[in-house]
């Protein structure tokens, strides 16, 4: 059998080989205590019965709603923060006070109040008034129950489409503070040149932006935009405190009513993973494309 071949500049000295030594004690200790100390009976069949049980009526396992529930709330709420993220960016940069000042002040909000804090100002005294405000309780509450099926893929069932409508408007304005930054800060990085070759093309301001700037700056923004949209699809886990059925919400209440405690748990951080595993990849891949426009 021939041996494992490591990389030539692969070189181990004797702090290397002490650090690995310790990690490998530190591993085999843990080992040995959860052996000899933890008593916990697991129940692995059980926990994958309950979540592949489906409803009554032959609905899809209440885990998997939980799942798809998050997932909509993660795709419609990337989407809403990154429409307002990219417009608070321009108007973070913009020359006229009316636009900046705003925006700025919106940012500097929503980036020093805690998320929860956020959640809750949000839902119990934001929400509640502008639902009715916008008319939209009407439409929520008369829409029927029989909808089409690419409604229901893409909104879910009708009579939760008022909480997923606060859960998107909620998630959304807290990301869009953050995408504003990593917006103004992407096109900030552009150099002084490029504006002035673009300018010198006669191009408009939307032309010049839209063709020269941004499909550069696009290089930057990419990285720590994936990283603020996988950040959005673990915060959407808060959006359980104010009864929202997504993912934490199913597994928390699965987890309750079993006893299974630390295998829900466990299969709830497996669908996190499973989704910004997928939003890695996915961005990634954007990544590699946007570079063909960067001009260092």
């Amino acid at each position: 059998m021939p041996g494992i071949k490591f990389p030539a500049n692969l070189k181990l000295n004797k702090l290397d080989a002490f650090l690995l030594a310790l990690i490998a004690i530190a591993i085999g200790w843990l080992w040995y205590r959860s052996s000899a100390g933890i008593h916990y009976q697991w129940n692995w069949e059980k926990a994958f019965s309950l979540i592949m049980t489906p409803g009554r009526n032959g609905e899809l396992p209440y885990f998997f709603q939980g799942l798809l529930a998050t997932l909509r709330l993660s795709l419609w709420g990337m989407v809403f923060a990154g429409v307002l993220g990219m417009l608070l960016g321009l108007a973070r940069r913009s020359t006229w006070f009316f636009l900046r000042l705003p925006a700025q002040a919106y940012i500097q909000l929503v980036r020093n109040i805690p998320p929860l804090v956020f959640v809750f100002i949000f839902y119990f005294f934001i929400s509640s008034q502008l639902i009715p405000v916008l008319g939209l309780d009407t439409v929520f509450r008369n829409t029927p129950s029989e909808i089409g099926h690419w409604q229901s893929v893409l909104f879910g069932p009708a009579k939760l489409w008022e909480n997923l409508f606060s859960g998107i408007l909620c998630v959304g304005l807290i990301a869009a503070a953050y995408i504003a930054e990593i917006v103004r800060s992407g096109i900030d990085a552009i150099a002084k040149g490029q504006w002035e070759a673009a300018n010198s093309l006669g191009l408009s301001p939307i032309d010049r932006f839209r063709y020269v700037i941004f499909p550069q700056a696009l290089s930057g923004i990419v990285p720590p935009l994936a990283g603020q949209f996988i950040s959005l699809v673990k915060d959407s886990s808060i959006i359980s405190l104010i009864s929202i059925q997504e993912l934490t919400f199913v597994g928390s209440e699965i987890a309750n009513s079993s006893g299974l405690i630390f295998e829900i748990w466990l299969l709830v951080g497996a669908g996190y993973l499973f989704l910004c595993l997928g939003l890695s990849v996915l961005f990634s891949h954007l990544e590699k494309r946007s570079q063909k426009h960067y001009q260092p």
